[in-house]
């Protein structure tokens, strides 16, 4: 062993073709070649396939690779096979296979030939596979992504845990457990779990200073990923959505915007995931769109870019899958999209686990909250939360992140947190989120009339401040442990011990005063104009000229403004400059019903202004929605017309009511009718619909928060959408 320890930088060479180890790599392989369990926790990029590859290759025997993914596994497998003329150097192991292969795969083993053998967990379970390895010379055991282990890790999976007790059934050997991303509490349960509570721990730093950090409000995430990409041609980058629906629509959209990109999640056959897995890594297409199926073990060293379209579940599945961006230490922006309606969905995915799980889950789903709406370094949050240090004013990548960069302004909000915590103290602890708000500022609700709160001396307390700033100083006190959601009771918030310290003693708690992520996101919300470098590119010269024409417009047709066009859609105008209907028709919230009925002043007014004022149009910049936005325009309209209920159609396309309701928005925002009289006069009186409708058309607004403000004690928000539809079917389409 030690003439092998000896030689390592020269086997290196031979093998892998370096002049030098990258820290800590030589001293965990000599470690393992003297027989010692080894426990490596590296960061995404740091070189952690290197400490089994090589030492693999140096020992007698076979090592076996416990590896999650096969995608991973095929990766691994190609790379070792390129670095050796005999393919049968690197085999897998797994459910893949016919029994040929498998046959092939074993004679290979038994005659020395195999270094590595990748295997599924899953494969280690089956009782022939253990008997056959009982048989064979074998080096050491690799436990990839070892953080699977773990119930607090970011990808548990339980057959992980069962590792330990097959390989103690094969014999005892040495084993090597890999991991990018570890607290310390998944560190230690990973060791106990694997009985390596012994083990040499090597830890390299989880800093990537070559990496820039940046989380933005969720407003039109679409268009700023277009902008982004066209701004920045011919670079790799992986987009991580949450579901597979929203990784097919958005590799789509991208393409019909020119952008060469395509899916990857686990609903597509294996065929098509090796395929276009392939293309990304040997470049013939420049974005993945994708779940977090894709990336584990993935070694593209160029990938300048990686976004969040959706918030990661946990802290370390967002590191670990920043961590593929620039891992040649070259240039790598992570931006991230955040919308607190996201976390609130994820909890309620959570509400059907056991409750060990909904515990462990929501844990982990606060850090990610807290990490989105911090005003500190990101990177000194990121390494604190791995258990690493980080000066945020001298360390490496200390101006890397959005915070650094831009500081925020903060503000004491002690005395607002200790008034929070006082009204759920004194409401007894029943109250959600969106209650506290509304007994703070003084709104009657269902629930604040049950309990009879509207005549409390808190009632109203806080009126003077908007219901965002309120929504932020909840959940800083959440942050901060002062108040926890229950998890039997889904959503109601209790006070913690440190809660009840805070009231009696409070101390400073700063928060950024412009924490603003709650913007109305739908239809009825201003859009981002910011392109990468956060100038507005909009015209607002032409913007309010355009608000002249749509106010004539209006006029003539005897409807509101918003049911002309809504700012949104002026916005878009005056960045784009279309000069045609056609072009009209691809701005942001407009039709080719509505770009026909108003649009013709507009083009041509826009014709002219980009005549006389020179104006070369970004037409790089437009960007073309899928042909059918509403992935089920067709069917909602076709169930309209047959008087379908509401209940039966979302069922039908397995949407919840509210997700329907949007579809629905979005087919009479762009210009189509829909004949939903049917529902509305089972569901409200003549007089009931009369009200709302002439308060639309002595509105400058249709936004939910301004009918609710206004008829929020009468009418559900349910009932104000169905009737916000009705009238813009009616009388702008």
């Amino acid at each position: 062993m030690k003439s092998l320890e000896k030689d390592l930088p020269k086997s290196l060479k031979k093998y892998f073709g370096f002049s030098s180890f990258k820290e800590p790599q030589e001293q965990i392989i000599s470690s393992l070649l003297q027989g010692n369990d080894v426990f490596v926790l590296m960061p995404t990029g740091g070189g952690k396939s290197l400490c089994y590859q090589l030492p693999a290759l140096l020992l007698e025997g076979t090592a076996v690779v416990v590896s999650p993914l096969i995608a991973l596994m095929k990766n691994q497998v190609d790379a070792v096979r390129g670095i050796s003329s005999n393919e049968g150097i690197a085999h897998v192991l797994n459910s893949s296979l016919n029994k040929t292969e498998v046959k092939r795969v074993k004679d290979d083993i038994v005659s020395g030939v195999t270094k590595l053998l990748y295997v599924a967990p899953e494969s280690l379970t089956k009782e022939e596979y253990v008997e056959f390895f009982k048989t064979i010379k074998l080096s050491f055991f690799a436990i990839d992504e070892a953080h699977c282990i773990s119930e607090w890790g970011h990808d548990f999976r339980p057959e992980y845990r069962n590792l330990r007790f097959i390989i103690e059934k094969i014999g005892k050997m040495p084993i090597i457990a890999l991991t990018a991303t570890a607290t310390p509490k998944v560190q230690d349960d990973i060791q106990k779990t694997l009985g390596m509570t012994n083990a040499k721990i090597f830890k390299s730093s989880f800093n990537r200073p070559n990496l820039f950090y940046e989380v933005r409000p969720k407003v039109n995430p679409e268009k700023q990923i277009i902008r982004y990409i066209k701004e920045n041609p011919g670079k790799s980058g992986i987009i991580y959505c949450l579901s597979r629906k929203r990784v097919e629509e958005l590799a789509e959209l991208l393409r019909i915007n020119g952008i060469n990109a395509l899916p990857y999640h686990a609903g597509l056959d294996g065929k098509s995931r090796a395929s276009h897995q392939d293309k990304f890594l040997m470049e013939e297409v420049d974005i993945i769109c994708a779940t977090i199926a894709f990336g584990m073990g993935i070694d593209k060293p160029d990938v300048r870019f990686v976004f969040h379209y959706d918030i990661s579940k946990s802290l370390e599945s967002y590191y670990q899958e920043t961590g593929r961006a620039g891992r040649d230490g070259g240039e790598g922006y992570c931006i991230a999209f955040y919308d607190y309606k996201d976390i609130e969905k994820l909890e309620k995915f959570l509400a059907a686990k056991p409750v060990s799980e909904r515990e462990v889950g929501l844990q982990l789903l606060q850090e990610v909250v807290a990490y989105a709406e911090t005003s500190m370094s990101r990177r000194k949050y990121l390494l604190h939360y791995f258990g690493e240090e980080f000066d945020e004013v001298n360390g490496p990548g200390a101006k890397m992140d959005d915070n650094s960069l831009n500081p925020k302004t903060m503000i004491s909000v002690s005395a607002e947190i200790r008034q929070i915590l006082s009204i759920v103290e004194q409401t007894k602890e029943q109250l959600k989120l969106k209650d506290l708000v509304n007994v703070v500022t003084g709104k009657e609700s269902a629930i604040t009339k049950s309990y009879k709160l509207g005549t409390e001396s808190y009632f109203g307390s806080g009126k003077d401040k908007t219901d965002n700033f309120w929504k932020s100083v909840i959940r800083q006190a959440i942050v901060h442990d002062f108040l926890i959601k229950d998890i039997e009771t889904y959503g109601i918030l209790k006070l913690s011990e440190a809660g009840k310290k805070f009231i009696k003693n409070p101390h400073e708690v700063l928060m950024a005063e412009d924490v603003d992520y709650e913007k109305e996101i739908d239809l009825q919300t201003q859009i981002a104009t910011q392109p990468a470098g956060g100038i507005n590119v909009s015209d607002k010269k032409l913007f309010e000229a355009l608000k002249d024409i749509r106010k004539r417009v209006a006029k003539k047709n005897g409807i509101p403004p918003f049911a002309v066009f809504q700012d949104p859609s002026l916005e878009d105008m005056s960045l784009q400059y279309p000069t045609t209907i056609a072009e009209l028709s691809n701005v942001f919230g407009v039709g080719e019903g509505k770009a026909r009925k108003f649009g013709k002043e507009f083009v041509e007014y826009i014709a002219n202004y980009v005549e006389e004022n020179d104006i070369i149009r970004p037409e790089d910049l437009v960007i073309k929605q899928l042909v059918n936005k509403s992935s089920h325009k067709i069917f909602i309209i076709q169930s309209t017309d047959r008087k379908l209920n509401f209940e039966d159609i979302a069922k039908a396309k397995d949407l919840s009511i509210s997700d329907l309701l949007s579809e629905m928005e979005s087919i009479v925002y762009q210009g189509t009718k829909l004949n939903i009289n049917y529902y509305v006069d089972e569901l409200l009186d003549e007089d009931q619909q009369e009200e709302i409708i002439d308060f639309l058309m002595e509105s400058d607004s249709d936004k939910m928060s301004v009918l609710l403000e206004e008829f929020g004690h009468d009418y559900s928000e349910e009932e104000l959408r169905i009737m916000r539809i009705k009238f813009i079917s009616d009388v702008a389409n």
